[in-house]
């Protein structure tokens, strides 16, 4: 009772008091984040690492063996589990409950640093992945073209290029690579019969084509009182350039690349694709990060749209 004895002496205050909760309830609710799943913040991180044309084993020793024995130095780390299959190593880092997750993925970046010293030439960055329940693809962005006026590698190239950039700069949202396509490639096909009655091999094809495009930087000359930039010319930069490539020079006529097959624009080797009412096609999974809102980062993709 006497609470409501004050509270009837003070009506003003009370009326004060209610209308604040009102107003404090109503700014959070537009406010809170709209989720279905909690920010967990599971302790796992994957190292995915490539390596095209490795077997499993070649994996598993080469690559997978060299990581798990310096990732044992991380603090934190409860157990390693790791799957190989053709080309690829999938390992996956659980830790203890509590573990300061940013410290971890910083003594994780060193030690991949440092594995990758006793790995084989031509090994690449892995990607490293943080998991959390909550990083759940929202949507997928499907590129089509009913016309067919344009090819699935120009509506690939639009989607990586134009429309990628714009929705990973989205607040809360990442936006991986576009999947259903092929990578542009230029691809050489040898005739080995046109190898053989000229005495080469193919790593004879293979040193050419080192040796015959090479990255190099500008120099720099200086021309009376100007310093002028002076690039080289040493990058291959059309598939007429690239046939001109020489093989084998020397007293005997030259051999070019040209001479013992043919250059195509093409692309890569088809692993996977995607398909739209049984056409081909483009997609972009649209991922949120986990502190972020669902119904936030749909709403900011539908005004990107």
């Amino acid at each position: 009772m006497k609470w409501v004895a004050w509270a009837l002496h003070r009506p003003f205050s009370i009326c004060v008091l209610v209308l604040a909760l009102v107003l404090a309830g109503s700014y959070a609710v537009t406010k809170i984040a709209k989720d279905i799943f909690p920010a967990l913040g599971t302790p796992i991180v994957y190292v995915a690492q490539p390596y095209t044309g490795m077997d499993p084993s070649q994996m598993e020793s080469f690559l997978v063996y060299n990581y798990e024995y310096h990732f044992l130095y991380i603090n934190g780390l409860d157990h390693i589990e790791s799957k190989s299959i053709l080309g690829i190593s999938l390992l996956k880092l659980q830790f203890h409950p509590g573990t300061d997750m940013a410290a971890a993925m910083s003594e994780h970046v060193n030690y991949i640093n440092r594995a990758r010293a006793y790995m084989p030439p031509g090994t690449v960055a892995p990607y490293v992945l943080r998991f959390d329940a909550g990083s759940a693809p929202v949507g997928n962005l499907v590129f089509s073209d009913p016309t067919g006026k344009h090819s699935l590698k120009e509506i690939q190239d639009a989607a990586m290029d134009r429309v990628r950039p714009v929705f990973a700069a989205l607040e809360g949202m990442s936006a991986p690579p576009p999947f259903g396509g092929s990578p542009r490639t230029i691809v050489i096909k040898v005739d080995p019969d046109k190898l053989r009655s000229y005495h080469l091999t193919p790593d004879d094809v293979v040193q050419a084509l080192g040796k015959g495009n090479v990255i190099s930087p500008s120099g720099i000359m200086r021309i009376g009182r100007q310093t002028a930039t002076v690039p080289i010319n040493s990058e291959v930069s059309s598939l007429h350039d690239l046939g001109q490539i020489a093989i084998r020079t020397g007293a005997s006529a030259p051999v070019y690349l040209e001479d013992i097959g043919s250059i195509e624009d093409g692309s890569d080797i088809q692993t996977g694709y995607a398909l739209l009412n049984g056409q081909r096609t483009i997609y972009i999974p649209v991922t949120k990060h986990a502190d972020a809102s669902t119904l936030d980062v749909i709403r900011r993709i539908k005004e990107a749209l």
